[in-house]
């Protein structure tokens, strides 16, 4: 990560110091608490802490729509519910655990708030395009006002899960393939969620997923195998995972994979001896759904009792919909397979963030319907869901600058069903939770609105998202195309095509959507395509043909406002991309921080014994960190404050950056490093930092970034994480692809 170097007073140290000491008996009686209680509580009552249930649906199969809620709750044996989301039933519920049951523990109600309660933001790996950690903060900090206003206490995010596979589906839950920016990002989000106090009435938990390597599933096939290095795990996958631990995350959840062929929920190296051993982790770990009864099937536990023993000895805490501890646990513990303090532990943990959440000094704090009712989806949080959506639009390509359209066109033809749907999930995208269709604003609603009153608008469907096309519902598209003085083709996938179980073993334009551009195409009209999607596509045809392609992603409630303004010129895109797209699928898994072969593709590009492929190239269709403005962006003089620094010492790197064009715009400056000779080999480029920087038209301005050892370091051969003496290159431009480069020496 980037290193800056920060100046504190002794002033600010005394003040610190304070504070600690104000919260030092704060939590000293928490924990007094908390051990009352768990003297107090039975075998029964604190394996219930640990008991998770859905409520009236379901996120993941075999689903036990639980008809005895309300008298495990009277039990004690219901420590949380997610997938409630009736104030009222939250309230009864609440109610009996705190007044009927035994110990009066309150419960905590939770539910996969992933990029927006009710004001539904640009799916995470469209947010990780704006490369703007302040903002993707406040949008969380948004979704955390509303949803702890209806009742929820906890959500299932960030993804924090690096992927470099996008026939993965769940490549759109996460912000992309790179380790650096997505703990950046992974850093914000749970500072929006959770805030500086957990008690307030806006925050709510975060919890980190999938622990770990769930995004290098075998053949992007969701829920399948993984097999990797462990200095691959710890220097790929668990950098995001450790910088939210760093940033207090309250909760970390299990990945479905193995891990060192055992699954992860069972996996004591990564639970036990990482996460709460290297990293002092203080919150607790929960299962996803069930993944802890899936052992079975994985093949290392015969029955619930064996997986019970497994999961709660590796560290596992909090058993989500599997029935797994509430079945099995006690008599495990009674039989002296796990040791009832580990049990405490576990327990201890869960507490003491219901205690931090305020819930034992007011376990109704979260559950009132007038401050439900003022909260959602009013006007500020629409304009931040709308400003995200702006940043998180890349532009692909704009040729003969065709792009941004005047407002006064004679004729537009707005074509595509994604361009004005209806549909739950397609601009709204996957795991969308209470968002709702009719708060969307589609494409055709964002053109309407921005148009001249003159400008004749058409409207096609020309062919559903997936599926057949009937070729009366091309030849309309044809024919609105060939009326109108521009085309704006909204292509893509529907928002059921990326997601959780959604991995897809081609990843083109679905359907007959090819078939549609090409007879679009072929009326000579100048076409915009306006791409929707959760996932990199592989789209090399649109590529060739297609004068200017916008990717807009699945952008949220103001997704259709943001696309229009972007085309018709009010905002100037600035979005990078967070991940590659391939050429082809046969490139497949493709991503930037690659390492060298022994026999790389020389400038010639033949392919004659070298690794490459003889019938398409290695390059990406567009690569990590890619993507244009209205204007242009020139870089110069890149000056290194030495050739040479030590272990100790801080490099600064400093870069012209200016604007060239006639607009005013917005550039991601980008920073990379390599490391020429190591103990084992290394990257060609690692991102290290990275700045958005506002330009305006002519104006000049020097970028400056500082690196330290710490930033140069890596897992070495002997598997320790530490810096190695040696040459370096250090690379800085506007994408991974396009960079000026000087050398330096580490001593």
């Amino acid at each position: 990560m980037l290193i800056q170097r920060t100046v504190v007073s002794a002033g600010f140290l005394l003040i610190l110091s304070a504070g600690l000491c104000i919260a030092k008996p704060i939590e000293n009686e928490m924990n007094q608490k908390i051990d009352d209680l768990l003297s107090q509580m039975t075998l029964e009552e604190k394996v219930g802490q640990l008991h998770q249930i859905g409520g009236s649906f379901a996120t993941g199969p075999d689903f036990k729509n639980d008809a005895n809620r309300e008298a495990l709750v009277r039990n004690g044996w219901i420590g949380s519910f997610l997938n409630i989301v009736d104030l009222g039933y939250m309230r009864e519920l609440q109610r009996l655990a705190v007044e009927e049951s035994r110990m009066k523990i309150p419960l905590m109600f939770a539910l996969d708030v992933v990029h927006g309660y009710k004001t539904i933001f640009p799916v995470p790996l469209a947010q990780a395009a704006s490369w703007d950690p302040d903002l993707i903060e406040k949008a969380e900090r948004v979704a955390a006002t509303e949803a702890a206003a209806s009742g929820i206490h906890w959500t299932f995010a960030p993804m924090v899960d690096i992927a470099r596979d996008p026939r993965w589906g769940r490549v759109m839950e996460g912000s992309g393939e790179d380790p650096c920016l997505g703990s950046r990002i992974a850093e914000a989000r749970v500072r929006g969620f959770q805030g500086e106090d957990l008690s307030a009435e806006n925050t709510i938990l975060a919890c980190a997923k999938h622990f770990a390597a769930y995004g290098a599933a075998e053949g992007g096939r969701d829920y399948n195998t993984v097999d990797l290095s462990e200095l691959v795990l710890r220097e790929v996958y668990l950098p995001p995972f450790q910088a939210v631990v760093d940033a207090g995350v309250a909760s970390v959840m299990n990945s479905f994979n193995v891990v060192f062929r055992m699954p992860a929920s069972a996996n004591a190296l990564l639970m036990n001896q990482i996460l709460k051993g290297e990293w002092n982790f203080q919150g607790f770990v929960i299962s996803d759904w069930n993944s802890y009864g899936e052992m079975i099937a994985h093949g290392v536990a015969a029955d619930k009792y064996d997986v019970a023993c497994l999961a709660m000895n590796a560290g596992s805490d909090v058993d989500m919909q599997g029935y797994v501890y509430i079945d099995a646990l006690i008599p495990a513990v009674k039989d002296g397979k796990v040791a009832e303090e580990r049990l405490n532990d576990a327990v201890r943990r869960f507490m003491k963030m219901k205690f931090k959440l305020g819930l034992f000094d007011d376990p109704y704090g979260y559950i009132n319907p007038e401050r439900m009712k003022n909260t959602l989806m009013i006007k500020p949080f629409q304009e931040t869901a709308l400003k995200l959506a702006h940043e998180s639009i890349v532009l692909l390509k704009n040729e003969n600058h065709l792009l941004p359209v005047q407002k006064k066109i004679g004729s537009i033809a707005v074509i595509g069903q994604l361009a004005d749907s209806r549909e739950f999930r397609d601009m709204l995208g996957n795991w969308c939770a209470m968002g709702d269709m009719n708060d969307v604003v589609t494409i055709l609603q964002g053109v309407k609105k921005k148009v001249s009153r003159h400008t004749k608008i058409l409207y096609a469907k020309g062919c559903e998202a997936f599926g057949q096309c009937p070729d009366s519902l091309i030849q309309e598209a044809v024919i609105a195309a060939e009326e109108s003085d521009v085309v704006l083709l909204a292509l893509g996938e529907n928002g059921f095509m990326s997601g959780e179980a959604t991995s897809r073993a081609y990843i083109g334009l679905p359907g007959d959507q090819i078939k549609l551009a090409k007879a679009v195409h072929a009326t000579g009209k100048p076409i915009v395509l306006l791409l929707m999607t959760g996932r990199p596509l592989t789209i090399p045809w649109c590529h060739e043909n297609i004068p200017a392609i916008v990717n807009i992603w699945q952008a949220g409630t103001m997704g259709g406002q943001a696309a229009a303004d972007v085309v018709f010129g009010d905002v100037n895109p600035s979005g990078k991309l967070p991940v590659t797209f391939p050429l082809t699928i046969g490139q497949v898994p493709l991503y930037y921080n690659a390492l060298n072969t022994g026999r790389p593709v020389g400038p010639d590009g033949n392919p004659h014994f070298r690794s490459a492929y003889i019938d398409c190239p290695n390059d990406p269709l567009y690569p990590f960190g890619f993507g244009l403005s209205y204007t242009a962006f020139e870089y110069s003089d890149l000056i290194l404050s030495s050739v040479k620094i030590g272990m100790n010492d801080v490099l600064t790197v400093r870069v012209n950056v200016r604007n060239t064009g006639k607009r005013d715009g917005i550039e991601v400056v980008q920073l990379y490093i390599r490391d020429l000779v190591g103990s084992v080999s290394r990257p060609l480029k690692e991102l290290k930092g990275f700045e958005r920087v506002p330009l305006k038209a002519g104006e000049s301005r020097q970028v400056e970034f500082h690196l330290t050892s710490d930033a140069l370091a890596f897992w070495s051969r002997s598997m320790t994480f530490e810096a190695e003496p040696g040459d370096f290159k250090v690379f800085v431009g506007g994408s991974s692809a396009d960079v000026l480069e000087e050398n330096f020496t580490l001593e």
